[in-house]
């Protein structure tokens, strides 16, 4: 695989995902880092959103539950160039019904070489960056030079 460089602008759009016994750290954490993320484009998924939004008072688009794809749409949006960062507040105790989806979101967040912080910990460190709040460059693969190397004649 080719890769190109893209500049990833100062305001960045970042999906928020938690899962259900680390909701309230989701929303703690948010809280925490409001004045850092009002500069910012959220999404989230389902009650994820819905709480960081009330309880938070940041504004987010809300995604459909990771269980009915939210998960996906997260990808989508990571695919297409939309998403920058993924905070994704997972539970290594408890066993999810979607995990195949979890690890497909995770697998399209790798390949894309956005960053991911997967706790409070992880979080914090990134948004302690210097980076989280200016542009810079990563490299993404080349899908166009992908499919012009498998271009087939008929």
């Amino acid at each position: 695989m080719e890769f190109k460089q893209v500049t990833l602008g100062a305001k960045k759009s970042i999906a928020l995902i938690a899962h259900d016994n680390k909701k309230q750290d989701m929303v703690d954490w948010c809280q925490e880092h409001k004045a850092e993320l009002v500069n910012h484009k959220l999404y989230a998924t389902g009650t994820t959103g819905m709480l960081i939004e009330k309880e938070a008072g940041l504004q987010i688009t809300k995604l459909i539950s990771g269980p009915l794809g939210g998960d996906q749409q997260v990808g989508s949006l990571i695919s297409e160039g939309t998403v920058d960062v993924l905070i994704f507040f997972w539970d290594p105790f408890e066993p999810m019904p979607h995990d195949p989806d979890v690890k497909a979101l995770l697998r399209i967040a790798a390949v894309w070489n956005i960053p991911i912080a997967c706790n409070h910990s992880s979080a914090d460190f990134l948004i302690a960056s210097p980076l989280f709040n200016s542009a810079s460059l990563r490299d993404v693969p080349d899908y166009a030079a992908y499919l012009a190397k498998r271009s087939v004649s008929f």
